[in-house]
């Protein structure tokens, strides 16, 4: 746990040494042992920052910050978290020699659907989605995550649990390198968006067909969709593995900060372990 806590201190650090990024001379501790400690929570302690910080203050000598003011400044750094994951992102796909990807999304509850009405969480029927795998309805968020074919995300987009994944897959920023092949199940079958991927970004969007599809595969496509496809549920166990019984967060803004540490921590596990 040392060895990988050093690791990712060194990754951070030297990241916001590379864009220019200075502490503020009246922080008791710096931005990249804040972000050290919020990963460790999520891969070791599952979300809990308070036990993380803990650790971070016995084992490596982290100076004492309040509870709210480590929570504050944990917020206020989600767009550097966010670069970072990029960064990491960007390196991953220069290292995937083979240019494949997986797409599929999993649902994340915020509370039990007897309990929408009590939530306080969020208040609105666009994040009442159902999960078809489970047979079952859910009340929160659904997280559409692009990796290898080992299973590394290197791309994620959390939305509201109703839209559909072909819908939520045109809203996403999709930054693949060129003459790339994205996998996909038939839930994300659209030929106008296959056709304008293949055309003006040459990345061919590989689904797999339904029954009645107009564009019939040859068998041993068939077989190659369905073989990589199902790589990345073990990265959704993976991912949920880190999860608490009950993620806890105050706001929705809270819940999807821990949601980004889970999958980011979960693809740091990857590459360090």
């Amino acid at each position: 746990m040392t060895e990988q806590t050093i690791t990712i201190y060194c990754f951070i650090d030297d990241f916001f040494h590379a864009v220019g990024r200075k502490d503020d001379a009246h922080c008791k501790i710096n931005d990249a042992e804040l972000l050290t400690t919020a990963l460790l929570s999520a891969r070791y302690f599952h979300g809990n920052l308070w036990w993380a910080y803990g650790y971070m203050q016995a084992h490596h000598g982290v100076r004492k910050i309040d509870k709210s003011g480590f929570t504050r400044r944990l917020h206020g750094l989600k767009e550097q978290l966010l670069a970072l994951f990029s960064a990491l992102g960007q390196s991953l796909k220069e290292l995937n020699t083979t240019c494949a990807y997986l797409i599929d999304s999993f649902p994340v509850a915020v509370c039990d659907n007897i309990r929408i009405p009590c939530c306080h969480l969020l208040q609105s029927e666009a994040y009442r989605g159902k999960c078809v795998s489970k047979r079952r309805y859910f009340y929160g968020f659904r997280i559409q995550v692009i990796t290898t074919l080992d299973g590394v995300p290197v791309q994620f987009y959390i939305h509201a649990g109703s839209f559909a994944d072909i819908t939520a897959f045109k809203a996403m920023e999709l930054d693949l390198p060129q003459d790339s092949q994205l996998y996909a199940d038939a839930a994300y079958t659209c030929y106008e968006v296959e056709d304008l991927l293949g055309e003006c970004e040459q990345i061919e969007l590989r689904c797999c067909r339904k029954s009645n599809s107009k564009r019939k595969d040859e068998p041993h496509i068939t077989f190659l969709k369905d073989y990589y496809r199902k790589r990345i549920e073990t990265t959704f166990s993976g991912i949920t593995g880190f999860f608490p019984k009950k993620i806890h967060a105050v706001t929705a803004e809270g819940f999807i900060l821990k949601l980004i540490l889970f999958i980011f921590a979960y693809t740091l596990a990857q590459v360090i372990d």
